[in-house]
């Protein structure tokens, strides 16, 4: 897992060769009004899940496991609160791996918490099992979806 900002993405472009791609498309692109839905820019190697989403509360979200995509988290409006739990550590898995939507769900409870603010970008790894958008109201961002290589 890595924290940064959308303006500090240059230290991190280098750790994977999609990178740069995506925060350059961010960066020259006005996403806060675009369409809500997926964004492509490189088929299934490199999309963005544009979203506006109610806030859940901390004891109510579920972690998501994803195996084949790298989660890029960008904020663009509200608060957000995103939990995490090491994979090694998860005990029980309340939906088993759906293959299509690349995603598994766990239950367990997150051991650690990353507050974001606009601006903010959290990279989870599929050694990340990550429970997103906690908090209280609407929360605007782009979920980048990179391919693992």
């Amino acid at each position: 897992m890595i924290l940064t900002t959308l303006n500090d993405s240059q230290r991190i472009e280098p750790l994977h060769p999609l990178f740069k791609t995506l925060f350059d498309y961010v960066k020259q692109h006005n996403l806060l009004d675009a369409p809500l839905g997926r964004i492509e820019i490189d088929g299934d190697n490199l999309f963005i899940n544009n979203s506006l989403a109610e806030g859940v509360a901390r004891d109510a979200q579920v972690l998501e496991i994803h195996r084949k995509y790298i989660d890029v988290h960008i904020l663009l409006e509200g608060n957000e609160t995103i939990g995490w739990k090491p994979l090694g550590e998860i005990k029980h898995f309340s939906k088993p791996y759906d293959e299509a939507g690349d995603c598994e769900l766990s239950d367990d409870r997150p051991t650690a918490f990353v507050d974001m603010l606009p601006g903010h970008v959290l990279v989870v790894y599929p050694e990340d099992p990550h429970a997103p958008v906690i908090g209280n109201g609407k929360i605007r961002k782009l979920i980048g979806k990179v391919r693992v290589l």
